[in-house]
């Protein structure tokens, strides 16, 4: 193993870490960049090894051809060139253009240098050129100083005992041509110091290329870790950022979306068309305010602490009420690589955050704190009631005059409504929870929905005030059955009482929807409900009837919230059934099958 895989990554952690590396790279200008430089430096550890084996392969053939020349002008001037330097040349030459031919551009630069590549080369480069220094004992041309070549790649591309190893064998053909030389002019005293000084030189020069390799490994290796680090909080942060449920958008100057996240498009455009960035927030009329608010906070040079909030609209749809923060960053990038759009540049990071979303969170902190206060006033009120509900009873065993009989049935109605309310606070107390379990929402729905037209007197059928749509299939939903049944009771009691005397005027249905929900809808076709009562609907003790206790549509809420799901009111004016309200349940799996009984 040569000094640059001692050094560089194991292998596997170059799996580990390249595991989907650059595909899973988005394709921001930022990650092209990273991937840019990710593809200078090769994660296997490899890639430094490569591109010096490639040089070492073209310098190899070009000094091929020069000996061929150098013979041919020596050969042409002295006419000492030997049939045997003759050949060495000629068949260096010749195993250099392949080698540089095939294996230096047939390879990729991600496979490792092979032991047998390494030899071919570095061995075949010390054997010819010693050999060469070996046939010119008369010193013609200096062929010595092309033994550095070989120890210097043997040092980088080879295991350190393999390289010196190969600076010995050639310290020891220095000493012999070194001897051979001696005995033919008497010099031994001079050429053999000069000898053991080059010899000593091809030591030193092997072991200073081979730390010089493990230090490029080193630092290699660093690059790599750092890029890799890098490529891995940004794919970690991108994933922070696609889960968030806000709106995050990277904005520049001229109103160019760098960068956006899944909740930011469905902000921008409810039917899910946004494009992917980069593109022009110019690009849509409904977009304008939001363009015309970053444009001044560039120009003040900040943005309002509080946030702003705007009115966005696409193309086709109805405009959504958004509150915007923002906060700016500027770019450090000095590279030239870096793209020039945005090196140094001020970018806008908008915080965009649905209006109705962030108030109906404030309303449902605020009826969590109503909920705990509620249930506290009503456990304290249970006990005295108890006591009036009894002394009440107690008088009704007196004989009593008819006015007075009338009174204390007055009383007992009203103890009785009192009962209802405090059981239905503590019932929606926060903290009070019941196991979820799973069960075949089409069965359940299809006997709550017979079972309710029985006791309301409500006969099924094609002409039906009420109309059931539930799938052929079973679905599986995790909930509770009891509480399913008190939600589309009273969904089902409300849609009746605001419904007109047309057959289908409430209509139940049931359906799969994406993201791993069930979807319960009870519509009717009474009038709408008004503006201003909307947003109050599920808060506690807000009726609009004289005799309702207002905690109806609140125990939904939080009967739903309590097994992972949601109950919300939509508005759709344009449809028959303009009221309804949905019910959204974690879907499970069942084996079950529901049918409507028809009683």
């Amino acid at each position: 193993m040569s000094w640059f895989g001692k050094s560089g990554p194991s292998g596997e952690a170059r799996a580990s870490s390249w595991h989907g590396g650059r595909d899973s790279v988005d394709g921001s200008e930022e990650s092209r960049l990273l991937a840019g430089q990710m593809r200078h430096l090769d994660a296997d550890g490899n890639s430094a090894q490569r591109r010096v084996l490639s040089t070492y392969l073209a310098s190899r053939a070009i000094l091929g051809v020069t000996l061929l020349l150098v013979q041919a002008v020596v050969d042409a001037l002295t006419g000492r060139a030997g049939p045997m330097s003759w050949l060495l040349c000629a068949a260096y030459a010749a195993q250099s253009l392949v080698w540089w031919l095939w294996q230096g551009r047939g390879q990729s630069r991600r496979t490792p240098v092979s032991n047998e590549l390494r030899w071919s080369t570095v061995g075949v480069d010390a054997v010819v050129f010693g050999a060469l220094h070996w046939l010119d004992p008369s010193s013609t041309l200096n062929y010595a100083a092309l033994l550095v070549l070989p120890v210097l790649m043997a040092g980088v591309l080879m295991s350190r005992t393999s390289a010196l190893a190969i600076a010995s064998l050639l310290a020891l053909a220095l000493l012999a041509v070194a001897f051979r030389r001696a005995f033919g002019i008497n010099e031994l005293a001079v050429l053999l110091p000069q000898a053991g000084l080059a010899g000593m030189g091809l030591f030193l020069i092997t072991l200073v290329a081979g730390q010089l390799a493990a230090w490029l490994a080193r630092e290699e290796g660093r690059a790599l870790g750092g890029l890799e680090l890098a490529r891995q909080q940004g794919e970690l942060s991108r994933l922070v950022i696609d889960e968030m449920s806000d709106g995050v958008l990277v904005v520049d100057r001229q109103g160019r979306v760098h960068a956006a996240n899944p909740a930011a498009r469905q902000l921008l455009s409810e039917k899910g068309d946004c494009p992917t960035p980069p593109f022009s927030l110019h690009a849509e009329a409904g977009w304008r305010s939001l363009v015309t608010s970053v444009e001044a906070a560039y120009q003040r040079g900040r943005w309002p602490s509080q946030g702003l909030d705007l009115t966005l609209a696409a193309s086709d749809e109805s405009p959504r009420s958004v509150r915007v923060r923002a906060r700016f960053t500027r770019g450090r990038r000095t590279s030239a690589e870096a793209p020039t759009s945005v090196r140094n540049e001020v970018l806008a990071v908008l915080f965009l955050e649905e209006l109705r979303s962030l108030l109906a969170r404030q309303r449902q902190e605020r009826l969590a704190a109503m909920g705990r206060v509620s249930a506290g006033i009503a456990h304290e009120i249970r006990n005295p009631l108890a006591a009036v509900a009894q002394a009440n009873a107690l008088l009704q065993e007196d004989a009593l005059r008819p006015d007075q009989q009338r009174l204390v049935r007055i009383m007992a109605d009203n103890v009785e409504r009192l009962k209802r309310i405090v059981d239905d606070v503590m019932e929606a107390a926060p903290g009070k929870s019941a196991p979820s379990t799973s069960f075949d929402a089409n069965a359940e729905v299809a006997a709550i929905c017979s079972e309710w037209a029985r006791t309301s007197g409500v006969a099924l059928g094609t002409l039906s005030r009420l109309r059931v749509d539930l799938p052929a299939d079973p679905l599986g939903v995790s909930f509770d059955v009891e509480h399913l049944r008190r939600v589309l009771v009273n969904l089902l009691d409300n849609a009746w009482r605001h419904a007109r005397e047309h057959a289908g005027s409430v209509l139940v249905t049931l359906e799969a929807a994406d993201a791993g929900v069930a979807r319960l809808s009870v519509a009717s076709d009474g009038d709408l409900i008004a503006p201003d009562v909307e947003p109050h609907l599920f808060e506690p003790f807000h009726s609009t009837r004289s005799r309702g206790t207002g905690l109806g549509l609140y125990i939904c809420r939080e009967l739903c919230v309590r097994h992972g799901g949601s109950i919300d009111y939509l508005r759709r004016p344009d449809q028959r059934h303009g009221n309804v309200f949905q019910v959204v349940m974690r879907r499970d799996s069942v084996l079950a099958e529901g049918r409507l009984r028809y009683e």
